[in-house]
């Protein structure tokens, strides 16, 4: 019986007489490696993109509002265009009624332009906040402070710009103090928030915020608010804080047993549920293309071996009369196989790694092959490789040898 070693030594001299029929047979293979690598890692991605960027509410944050936050139907968002809006009525009634509530702060926004002296920028996000949103948004202060409650009781003229806001209209210039003009509004700018960068390709920076009050006399009432609510504590103070909310906002509303609730809680989890459940789609779609592919490279190489069992009929022959058993004709042929496969699958991760850093390079997803990404692809090619071997290494074990040494 032939050693592992000299199985492997024999398999390798095969392969190098027919390089170019080897490399074309790997390829299949190797792509379908590569597409799995890349998909694997484009979902962990934007996995850990959604956590970090999209659903980033801050720890024990919801958000109540009369619009779906995240939906996948269209009629649900037309639907809800007939709810009720949240005023400021809603707000103190969830403030004063919320025991589990540490901070219940509001938001309402709309668009733009800005203009600092001779420098205008347009489509500028105009956002109206309660002080204490100071304690709830995750946004962080590069300079100055945040609006106080006394300054948005009485509604006044002050700002907090986004950070292309500050390189636009101040470049090279501290904007504490400064004023800048939205419409007929002037506001004094009192501070600045650090850089966010983009999400899905759009940009965050691009914001002014102004006191809650500020924002509803120049934008008028008849606006509908976005509750920011900052729970109290663990997990289940969380949920305790969020029933407590959706009663009091059931109470006020009439809502009666049954009945479905016209406004819509949205926290960090409910995100990454939605997201998941869309990329968990498109994996699935994703991983049965990239298998076609490795299962089709298999029988590609299935396909070849065969045709290498009837060029080496006697050479088969010439091993059995020298003594080799069907044993050793089997694995030298199904090393062959699984070596093709195990050097398609090793190409394919290297691709898929190369893919990985292409995706982080050009886009703002944290795109990295995890190890066990990696021994998925070689482990996967390996099992390809032996289960499509293992037919022609049969056959040709199981070849006379007298009629293999009459072969020309």
């Amino acid at each position: 019986m032939l050693a592992f070693r000299d199985n492997i030594y024999l398999a390798a001299d095969a392969l190098r007489a027919h390089k170019l029929r080897a490399s074309l047979t790997m390829l299949g293979l190797t792509m379908g490696v590569a597409t799995l690598i890349a998909v694997m890692t484009l979902v962990q991605g934007a996995n850990r993109y959604v956590e970090t960027k999209i659903a980033n509410l801050g720890t024990n944050v919801f958000r109540i509002s009369r619009l779906p936050f995240a939906v996948t139907d269209f009629a649900v968002v037309v639907r809800a265009q007939r709810n009720k809006h949240i005023l400021l009525e809603d707000l103190q009634a969830v403030a004063e009624g919320c025991a589990h509530c540490q901070y219940v702060g509001a938001s309402v926004a709309s668009t733009l332009g800005v203009r600092y002296r001779d420098r205008d920028l347009e489509d500028v996000s105009l956002y109206g906040h309660t002080a204490n949103m100071a304690e709830i948004d995750t946004r962080t202060l590069a300079l100055g402070r945040y609006f106080t409650e006394p300054e948005d009781r009485h509604a006044a003229a002050v700002c907090l710009l986004g950070d292309r806001l500050v390189q636009e209209l101040f470049a090279g210039v501290d904007p504490i103090g400064h004023a800048v003009k939205t419409g007929n509004e002037e506001f004094t700018v009192v501070g600045t928030f650090e850089s966010i960068g983009s999400v899905l390709g759009q940009d965050q920076d691009t914001f002014i915020v102004i006191p809650l009050n500020t924002y509803l006399r120049i934008r008028g009432s008849r606006n509908s608010l976005t509750l920011e609510i900052k729970a109290a504590g663990s997990q289940q103070l969380f949920q305790q804080a969020q029933d407590e909310v959706r009663l009091i906002m059931r109470a006020r509303r009439h809502i009666t047993e049954g009945r479905d609730e016209d406004f819509y809680i949205g926290t960090a989890d409910s995100y990454i549920s939605l997201w998941q459940s869309i990329s968990g789609a498109f994996f699935a779609v994703f991983v049965m293309v990239s298998s076609i592919s490795a299962v089709v490279g298999g029988v590609v190489i299935m396909n070849v071996m065969l045709v290498s069992v009837t060029e080496r009929t006697k050479e088969i022959g010439v091993r059995r009369a020298m003594g080799a058993t069907q044993h050793d004709i089997l694995m030298q042929f199904l090393t062959e196989s699984v070596m093709q496969c195990i050097v398609g699958g090793l190409i394919g991760v290297f691709i898929g790694f190369l893919c990985a850093l292409a995706i982080r390079s050009l886009t703002s997803l944290p795109a990295a092959v995890q190890t066990w990404v990696a021994v998925l692809g070689v482990v996967l090619s390996s099992i390809i490789g032996l289960f499509f071997g293992i037919y022609p290494a049969t056959k040709a074990a199981k070849l006379d040898p007298v009629t293999a040494l009459r072969t020309e």
